[in-house]
Formats: C-alpha cells, structure tokens, sequence
C-alpha cells in the first residue's frame, strides 16, 4: 500500500498555528511618575512594577471568567494597559484604559500594601472590561460590579461592610457587590448575564428579567436574609 507524506512549508505552519492560537493579546504597562516620593518608593519597595504587570493581567483573565467572556467577541476591544503611579487624591480611577494610582494612598495606607494594591487593582481593570450599559447604567451599580470581582477573587478588606448592611442597592462599592453575591447565589452567572445585557444599555428591569423579580424586591429579600 502506498504512503503518502504531506509537509507543510514553515510559512504555512505559521499561518496555521495562528489561526488557532488566542488573538485578543493585551498589553500592560507600569509607569511610576512619582518614584521620588514616599508613595513612590512604597510602591516600588513593597508592591513592584513586575507585580503590578502581573497582576493586570491575572485580573484580566479572572474578569473574563466572572463575565464568561471566552469569546473574543464578547469583550471590548483593548490593546493595552496602562497603570500610572502619580500624586493625586484619593485611591485611583480609571479613563481611556489607564489605571491612575495615587502615591498618596500607597504612602499613608496602614496594613499589607501589596495585598490591598492587587485588590483596587482587581477593582480598576473590572471598570476597564466592564459594559456601562452605553452610560446609561447608575454610578452606584458600575462600581458595585467592580467591587463584586474584587470580593470573588479574595480581594475584600476588613474595612468593608458586612453582607445585608447598607441602605440602598445601588448604594454601589462594597454595598451593591454584596447584593451581587446574593443575585448571584440565586442565578449561577447572574453577574455576567447581567453584564452582557448592559452591552447596549441598560434598565433596572434586566433583574426581572434574570430573576423573576423586581430589584426592589430582591433588596428587600436580601436586607430580610440578614435581618438588617
């Protein structure tokens, strides 16, 4: 019987291989503007730039897991990171797929600075992955999204509130990503459903339609699972 041998030219292995390896390749950098201050050097002593690189992208790939993005075509369309280390107020925010941490805050934290960075971190690229609903959705809401991937990647602080405190459901950090967890616990994937939904925009009713039940009713069932 004859043998046939096919070889595949090395050009054509490439194009090959290509087209079944991940395309969505993101990169990450770390600027520290503020090297010279004690924020600065906490940042570089205690936390480190390779960390930080690192961290950026592990934070990627749990977030498209919380938001079962294993397509592609599921997520934003981001090339690169940027985490700049500066003096400013506050802890940090995020605009145009940069990461702004203050020094300030690294300087006068008390505690494990590396372990509660890698948290805001975990915080800072959910709103870099994140869809707002096209700006429609509430303040409150968007960060308690963020807030609930830093509590699922073991993230959250002691400073926290406890489950079933706060007032309102869209309060927003700690607060809502805490009734996330509970909306969560109702529907496996709640989160990410609810996420792809605000693709496109958003409304209060994308509860309903996910739980069967009206925000509102879902708080107040929630506040009652806790007796608060």
């Amino acid at each position: 019987m004859a043998h046939l041998v096919f070889t595949l030219s090395p050009l054509l292995l490439l194009l090959l291989l290509s087209s079944i390896q991940p395309t969505h390749a993101v990169d990450y950098e770390v600027i520290n503007n503020a090297a010279n201050t004690p924020g600065g050097e906490r940042f570089t002593n205690e936390v480190g730039t390779d960390y930080s690189r690192d961290t950026l992208s592990a934070a990627t790939t749990f977030i498209w897991q919380i938001f079962q993005q294993d397509n592609p075509a599921d997520r934003k369309d981001v090339q690169k990171i940027t985490l700049i280390v500066e003096s400013i107020d506050g802890v940090a925010y995020t605009q145009n797929n940069e990461i702004h941490l203050s020094a300030n805050y690294v300087a006068g934290y008390s505690g494990d600075v590396k372990t509660e960075i890698t948290g805001v971190l975990y915080h800072e690229m959910t709103h870099v992955w994140q869809w707002n609903g096209n700006g429609q959705a509430n303040g409150g809401l968007i960060e308690g999204i963020a807030d609930y991937v830093r509590l699922k990647a073991g993230y959250a602080p002691s400073h926290w509130v406890k489950p079933g405190q706060g007032d309102r459901w869209d309060q927003g950090y700690d607060v809502t990503a805490y009734f996330l967890d509970y909306c969560n616990s109702l529907r496996d994937g709640f989160v990410a459903e609810l996420n792809k939904k605000m693709r496109d925009g958003y409304s209060d009713s994308f509860f309903n339609d996910l739980l069967g039940k009206s925000v509102d009713q879902l708080w107040s069932d929630y506040k009652a699972k806790y007796n608060s």
